[in-house]
């Protein structure tokens, strides 16, 4: 399970230092893709497989299953952790989500988000001030 914030920077060539906690659960591989909100999504190959066969199963004649299908699958790159714990995201990735020097890692249970941490800040403290409108919408789906 991932869960936490962590701030990692990225170096010169790309490279993203996974947190060492995360590292076991990555080693078999793992996919980063176009997220939302201006994020990349991070999954453990199992993980990506789930939701690669979900999107697989969306209506293809629905123009909103096509274009999510296209965000998720066409922007997904495989990656690898290497010796030192870091693994390479791809330029067209890193543009997507506005990554500069300083990231966040952030743990959402079955995958990664990976934030630019200036966008991340601003995001979160949108959300927190909405924390308790967002508490009640999510009481109505039993959360």
């Amino acid at each position: 399970m991932f869960i936490g914030e962590y701030q990692h920077n990225i170096d010169p060539k790309g490279r993203l230092a996974v947190p060492a906690k995360f590292r076991k659960d990555l080693a078999k591989g793992a996919v980063v893709t176009k997220g939302l909100d201006n994020c990349l999504f991070l999954y453990p190959k199992l993980e990506w497989q789930k939701l690669a066969d979900k999107l697989a199963a969306l209506p293809i004649a629905r123009a909103n299953s096509r274009a999510f299908s296209r965000l998720m699958l066409a922007g997904a790159m495989d990656v690898e952790i290497d010796g030192q714990g870091r693994m390479l995201i791809p330029d067209y990735l890193r543009r997507y989500a506005g990554l500069k020097k300083n990231t966040i890692i952030a743990g959402l249970y079955n995958r990664l988000e990976i934030w630019d941490q200036a966008m991340w800040n601003k995001y979160k403290a949108g959300t927190e001030t909405k924390s308790g409108d967002i508490a009640e919408a999510l009481g109505e789906l039993g959360v």
